[in-house]
């Protein structure tokens, strides 16, 4: 549900209050990641390197927007991803997502 969290607030006091893209791309990537981690090893994990999105509809406070990740390829430890944004039947945001499938033990070293 859109709500003071994730909603735009650098139009002023009475500007419109929707969805940042920001927290949409935020939701995106977190509906791969859940989508991704019942088939990874133990230890493995998957982070964030390309997202190409568009957001096509502002949804306004309150409005429930629902996240889906169609899993489309694996190539190596590259696993990619179609991305959707829904309010009811239109789509707030679409496009692809890409993570990269990490060992969370070495990552960052």
């Amino acid at each position: 549900m859109v709500g003071e969290d994730n909603a735009i607030n650098f139009l002023g006091p009475g500007g419109a209050r929707v969805l940042s893209t920001p927290q949409m791309i935020l939701f995106m990537e977190r509906t791969c990641r859940e989508l991704a981690l019942p088939a990874l090893e133990a230890g493995q994990d998957t982070v964030g390197t390309h997202v190409n999105v568009y957001h096509r509809k502002a949804a306004p406070m309150g409005a429930t927007v629902v996240f889906h990740a169609e899993l489309t390829g694996v190539v190596k430890r590259r696993v990619q991803f179609n991305v959707r944004a829904m309010m009811g039947d239109v789509v707030v945001g679409e496009g692809t997502h890409e993570r990269a499938i990490i060992d969370v033990k070495q990552f960052g070293q």
